[in-house]
């Protein structure tokens, strides 16, 4: 009988090796799909900048050391300041209150009771009158001293007689709402022209370059004399703001005076800026006796500027009255 011979056994190193290798990189793997992902971006700055501090929070408060929760990136927000209701458009200067003038009576003049005056003007010492009211309307020239009307024509029964001015030889003379205007040879009164313009007609007086006009509204319109198309306007304003119901004009020394329809009032104002520069008050010019009769409204502003004379009437009134300004403190 053949005797075997035992081998003698050996640990088996190598394949232990090998498994722990195995196990190894398996469990890298695992740590490594489970991992959050790393990017190749740097970690973001802190702003150095102050922050925006909040009303509640002092502008000098320490700035706190909790970094602040991740959010989506902050955009950055400039607050405009609020507009100031009382600031007036950034295009339109503020207009100052106007200083305020009252009146002391200089001379009185009479004035026939039935003119229902709309446009006055002193000239080579006479009065021009325009006046109003469909089939009274008129034109006509008056002795200031006595009143008496030493030439006179009647417009058509269709129109409204309103204000006049007169250019070099020329006299204007507007109507109500009939959009027409008549010029005359201002010493026969003959009729040399008509002409239209698109609003009513209320006032029309001078500044020895334009002709200036009214329409009732806040607005004086700047015509040329000699075509009448218009070359400019300008609204009217005090500090309270618009100025309407601008009636009969005079040009004065720079300004023009407009008497505000229904009021004792006559504005004084710049025509390159439209500001009222001056009120004038004329409350009470006519007395009690006056107004036995029927009065309307004051209207009507004439200027002697050889002699510095200021003179005002109104519609259907007795009297013309020559007044002396005086400045209200």
């Amino acid at each position: 009988m053949k005797r075997s011979r035992r081998k003698s056994r050996q640990f088996p190193w190598p394949m232990l090796v090998i498994g722990v290798v195995a196990v190894a990189a398996v469990a890298v793997a695992i740590f490594r799909a489970n991992a959050p992902a790393v990017t190749e971006t740097p970690p973001a700055v802190r702003p150095t900048a102050t922050p925006v501090q909040s009303a509640a929070t002092p502008a000098s408060a320490a700035p706190t050391d909790t970094p602040p929760a991740p959010t989506a990136t902050p955009v950055t927000r400039v607050e405009s300041p609020p507009p100031t209701p009382s600031s007036p458009p950034a295009e339109v200067a503020p207009v100052q209150p106007a200083p305020v003038y009252t009146y002391t009576i200089v001379n009185t003049f009479p004035h026939d009771r039935d003119a229902f005056t709309q446009g006055l003007i002193y000239l080579d010492d006479i009065f021009y009158e325009g006046t109003g009211l469909h089939g009274q309307s008129s034109l006509r020239k008056v002795n200031p001293q006595t009143g008496e009307v030493l030439q006179k024509i009647d417009l058509p029964q269709e129109f409204f007689g309103e204000g006049i001015t007169v250019f070099g030889d020329r006299l204007f003379q507007l109507t109500w709402k009939s959009r027409r205007g008549f010029v005359y040879n201002k010493n026969t009164f003959e009729k040399v022209g008509e002409f239209e313009y698109p609003t009513e007609g209320w006032g029309i007086t001078h500044d020895g370059t334009r002709l200036i006009m009214s329409d009732g509204s806040d607005t004086l319109y700047f015509w040329d004399p000699d075509t009448l198309a218009e070359i400019g306007r300008v609204r009217v304003r005090d500090e309270h703001g618009p100025v309407v119901r601008l009636n009969e004009l005079e040009y004065i020394n720079g300004e023009v005076f407009a008497n505000v329809w229904q009021t004792d009032r006559i504005a004084r104002i710049d025509p390159e800026t439209g500001q009222v520069v001056g009120w004038i008050v004329l409350p009470n010019l006519l007395s009690a006796a006056d107004r036995s009769e029927p009065v309307d409204v004051l209207n009507g502003i004439a200027y002697d500027a050889a002699t510095d004379r200021l003179f005002v009437t109104g519609k259907f009134w007795p009297k013309l009255f020559e007044i002396r300004l005086n400045l209200l403190e």
